[in-house]
């Protein structure tokens, strides 16, 4: 388990399929593809390609409401399938809706789950948490902020909130029923577990690390440090070569030493924290990262989708994957400014990385 001082990341994992006629699932569900499931309140949105104008698909929903905030609070990530579209941040959007208890209580009864629906979020796994919100009615939970997993014993006070104009967070954005035409996905269940558990890691690493020294021993070389600043001599020294050719830089062979643990993590959350870059990033990050345009607030990260979750996303029958990326990270408004009774959902800043692999091919 982490410290209270350690950054707190949740991993999001495949859990089955969403059967949309057994199971109903609402913005409380997380999930990949499908439909977005919009907030009572929410205008449905029919978000489209900043660069080639289609129609884009819904990856991702995910539900995370703010600690001691009164709001729910839901991300949708859509992109476009185009080949050349997927692995550029233009033809990505996020959306942020939030909708305060007494407008989600306005939705119609849902239905009881049928018997064989996949397994509430609390029963997800032994040691997993959900992410954040007690169990209702067979419904998914959400990520709490700072990821710290509690119950709320009382709903907190409604914040007080200026009026504020949103429509300039909605260009390139048409209003009503989504496009026939919009590709849909296959729906999948997201399950989470906190990174810290993922079983045995601190044993595993050192067994690792005694069986490459053996290997180091027994046939003369040093490849222990492949992704540190310095090159190792011998054939160690022509393998970090190798990767530097391979990938640019060390920071591919990073990104999948972190996740080697759990290779099949779709998606990453650590709000406040920091990203995980599949490459280089560009040297003025924090400058792209723009501010957000409904409160002029600073953003932070929040989340970042995963190259296993590429093999997801099919249409129903598909064979190939529908998009191309290395990782989407999501970056959203640090105070998660709201207008009291909005019913606009507010864009977010969202930045692609391409797979460094995909330019071996082309």
């Amino acid at each position: 388990m982490a410290s209270p001082a350690q950054e707190l990341t949740l991993i999001g994992l495949c859990d089955g399929g969403l059967d949309p006629k057994r199971y109903q699932s609402s913005y409380l569900t997380n999930k990949v593809g499908g439909q977005p499931d919009w907030m009572p309140a929410i205008s449905r949105l029919s978000p489209r390609c900043g660069s080639c104008g289609a129609p884009l698909a819904h990856v991702v929903q995910v539900y995370c409401p703010l600690e001691a905030s009164p709001y729910h609070r839901t991300l949708h990530l859509f992109a476009c399938p185009g080949a050349e579209c997927s692995g550029r941040s233009e033809s990505w959007r996020v959306l942020r809706s939030q909708c305060l208890e007494v407008e989600a209580a306005q939705t119609p009864s849902r239905p009881v789950p049928a018997q064989d629906a996949p397994l509430a979020a609390t029963d997800w796994c032994d040691t997993a948490d959900d992410w954040g919100m007690e169990e209702e009615d067979g419904w998914g939970g959400g990520v709490k902020e700072e990821s710290k997993v509690q119950k709320e014993t009382e709903t907190p006070k409604a914040q007080a909130a200026s009026e504020i104009d949103v429509s300039t967070c909605l260009q390139d954005l048409s209003l009503g029923e989504p496009q026939d035409d919009a590709p849909i996905l296959r729906p999948f269940f997201i399950s989470v577990v906190e990174e810290s558990d993922l079983g045995g890691e601190k044993d595993d690493l050192q067994h690792a690390q005694q069986l490459l020294k053996e290997y180091e021993r027994r046939e003369g070389v040093a490849v222990g440090e492949l992704d540190g600043d310095e090159a190792c001599g011998g054939r160690g020294e022509e393998r970090y070569e190798k990767t530097r050719a391979r990938h640019g830089d060390a920071v591919f062979s990073r990104f999948m030493k972190k996740i080697s643990l759990c290779p099949q993590q779709i998606l990453r959350y650590c709000r406040g924290g920091k990203p995980l870059f599949i490459s280089e990033p560009p040297s003025n990050m924090a400058q792209l990262v723009s501010v957000c345009a409904t409160c002029g607030g600073s953003r932070t990260f929040e989340l970042q989708l995963m190259p296993a979750l590429v093999s997801l996303l099919q249409r129903d029958g598909g064979a190939e994957a529908e998009l191309e990326f290395g990782t989407a990270l999501v970056y959203t408004c640090t105070n998660s400014c709201w207008a009291a009774g909005s019913g606009s959902a507010v864009e977010e800043f969202c930045f692609v990385q391409a797979d460094p692999d995909q330019q071996l091919f082309k």
